[in-house]
């Protein structure tokens, strides 16, 4: 099970026995290169000063973990998922993966799901188009079967109320 690890800063209050069913409070998806030293480390490092117990990639991974395990656990114990689209979003995989699973838990266990659109126009992530047109067509040759669910993910994920983050 993905846990913080001792040099992380994040210190945690008392959990109540409500509490406890969630890990984390907020899993964060983003691309790494793109937000990771800025933006959204920013936003990790702010939810940590509040006490706000958060899953963010290389910040929980323990050595030896399947990655893919570690993610999906970490999504189904977090009680907020927030969603960073930006400019290359799309262009990885395992994002679209952790989307659809982060939309699958709101449905399925009522988490709240929040995207920022990260100097990103919604209609672009909804529509699926410029970066993410290019994106897609990329993921066609190699994941046929996963596209239709991935641009599907995109487009209600794009729908959902979320925050716009222009600079």
């Amino acid at each position: 099970m993905a846990t913080q690890q001792a040099s992380n800063s994040c210190s945690f209050p008392s959990l109540t026995e409500r509490d406890r069913e969630w890990e984390f409070d907020v899993f964060i998806n983003f691309r790494g290169p793109e937000t990771r030293y800025g933006f959204t480390g920013y936003l990790h490092k702010a939810f940590c000063e509040k006490g706000i117990r958060t899953f963010m990639d290389a910040e929980n991974l323990i050595s030896g973990n399947k990655i893919l395990e570690t993610f999906d656990r970490a999504i189904e114990s977090s009680r907020i998922g927030i969603i960073v689209f930006s400019a290359h979003y799309a262009d990885t995989d395992f994002l679209l993966r952790e989307l659809v699973k982060l939309l699958e838990c709101s449905r399925r266990k009522g988490q709240f799901i929040l995207p920022i659109f990260y100097y990103m126009d919604p209609g672009d992530v909804r529509h699926q188009r410029g970066s993410y047109e290019k994106a897609m067509a990329v993921h066609e040759e190699r994941f046929k079967d996963e596209v239709p669910i991935w641009r599907a993910a995109l487009r209600d994920a794009a729908n959902l109320c979320g925050l716009h983050f222009k600079g």
